[in-house]
């Protein structure tokens, strides 16, 4: 049985984190790392909590290796998506432009239909959702876009400006009420 023998101080640091984190997660690793702290048995530890005595000895281990750091959640990698970063600026101009400059019949670009589009066009099979997370990530909607004023005629916004600002600076009458 290997024991964590931890400096008062640190297991003070452990002991405030535990007591006031979120993150379940890390406050289950501290338990692990606390509880091994004040002389209880891995197989003890294990069974109390109802994990497996191996997962003990690893937030132990990565706790003795890495400190804090080690027991602090990580977030998976997880599989590198399909479209690549270099195709953000071309698909945001597709998007600006619309459907209709790329051939297409329609008023609005779907997840659905960009998908299909990028297989035509870059031999990029997606699918809906993939395309969904990627335009969240370059910052791109396609159903309430952002972007509509860049369309618009400079002309007619500068007067609808001017207009407003005059609008602004007229008089109210001031209604008061008892």
């Amino acid at each position: 049985m290997i024991r964590v023998q931890l400096p008062p101080s640190e297991a003070e640091c452990l002991d405030a984190l535990f007591r006031s984190t979120d993150d379940h997660k890390l406050r289950y690793r501290l338990q692990i790392v606390l509880m091994a702290h004040r002389g209880r048995a891995r197989q003890n530890i294990a069974t109390d909590l109802g994990v497996h005595r191996k997962t003990v000895t690893r937030w132990i281990n990565a706790y003795c290796d890495e400190g804090i750091d080690g027991l602090r959640p990580k977030k998976s990698k997880g599989k590198p998506g399909k479209i690549s970063k270099a195709l953000a600026d071309e698909i945001k101009k597709w998007v600006i432009d619309g459907p209709a400059k790329q051939g297409l019949d329609r008023a609005n670009w779907t997840h659905e239909e960009l998908a299909d589009h990028l297989l035509k066009t870059q031999g990029i099979r997606t699918s809906r959702s993939a395309v969904q997370r990627f335009c969240s990530k370059i910052d791109i909607r396609l159903y309430r876009p952002t972007y509509r004023h860049e369309r618009g005629d400079p002309v007619k916004q500068a007067k609808a400006k001017e207009e407003l600002a005059e609008l602004g600076k007229e008089r109210r009458p001031v209604n008061w009420s008892c």
